[in-house]
């Protein structure tokens, strides 16, 4: 007897570090926001693929990507954008490079556009020119993209800072004179405003997406279809670029290998993750060309036979 209570005990030692094993962390952002009902599906469909992950809210892309920096144990979704000024260490991104963040797998493309009450008289961006533009997040990416498009057509702005849920209040009770969001179309917050207001809805001007671009050429040029909002009779153009979600260097390969995979089993991800989430598809991720891939995640896309840079 004592022989066999002897050799039991490996076994159950070798399985605590599974069942010990403290889920990974999942930074999205605010309510009203479209990272965390995206972080919420995605969470939803990895339990079932085995992978545990908790949800965590946040201020959006710039916290999360210095919550991932510092944390081996952290996910986060993340704008390429504000993931370009992480690793160059802009003021945007607080002036810290960031080092240790990797890419892990696509979720979507993300294209910007201004809500105001039809009844302001503003209906192009030149008309934003001294007016009260929410932009959500304080340094958030949608703050960046408006100081940048602001100063590519040469006009100022007052910028109003909250989550997406309090701006869109702020713009149907007129607490402020127009919403600047970036997101997968049709944008949450901008949807839920034209439900409580009549809102219209508008882009940018050729030359204003011109000068974006010439300056942040991981940008690319998007054109939105009539009827893509309510309301909406005529093309709007702005400019987009892709959301990851993306991990820690420190996160083992094993680890980032099975969140990847789990991640981009979906058969269709729309269905089985979030209604924002077409993009959570390998295919797409060659859409980065900011960060490095996880080691881990960059053995499942070569499994996969497609081609990324590790790091």
């Amino acid at each position: 007897m004592r022989r066999r209570l002897l050799l039991a005990v490996p076994l159950a030692v070798a399985a605590l570090p599974a069942a010990a094993q403290a889920p990974l962390r999942l930074y999205t952002a605010g309510a009203g926001s479209a990272f965390l009902p995206y972080g919420e599906g995605l969470a939803a469909f990895l339990a079932k693929q085995g992978v545990a992950v908790t949800v965590e809210r946040s201020a959006g892309s710039l916290e999360n990507l210095a919550k991932v920096e510092d944390d081996a144990g952290a996910l986060g979704t993340a704008f390429l954008g504000s993931a370009a000024d992480a690793v160059a260490g802009t003021p945007a991104a607080g002036g810290r490079v960031h080092g240790r963040v990797r890419a892990l797998f696509p979720m979507y493309e993300t294209s910007f556009q201004v809500g105001v009450l039809r009844a302001s008289g503003i209906a192009r961006f030149a008309d934003l020119a001294g007016k009260r533009v929410g932009a959500g997040p304080a340094r958030g990416p949608a703050e960046t993209f408006l100081r940048a498009a602001l100063a590519a057509a040469g006009m100022e702005a007052t910028i109003v800072s909250g989550d997406p849920a309090e701006m869109t209040r702020l713009l149907v009770t007129g607490g402020m004179d127009a919403l600047w969001q970036g997101a997968i179309v049709p944008i949450p917050s901008l949807v839920a405003a034209q439900q409580q207001a009549d809102v219209l809805i508008f882009g940018l001007d050729v030359p204003v997406v011109a000068a974006v671009r010439a300056r942040l050429p991981y940008l690319a040029d998007t054109t939105l279809p009539p009827g893509t909002y309510r309301g909406q009779d005529a093309p709007i153009l702005s400019f987009a670029a892709w959301n990851f979600v993306v991990g820690n260097a420190g996160l083992s390969d094993e680890a980032a290998y099975r969140v990847t995979r789990a991640a981009l089993s979906a058969t269709d991800p729309r269905a089985e993750i979030h209604a924002s989430a077409a993009g959570t598809r390998a295919q797409n991720a060659p859409a980065n060309s900011v960060l490095p891939f996880h080691p881990g995640a960059a053995r499942y896309y070569a499994e996969r036979g497609i081609t990324v840079r590790a790091g």
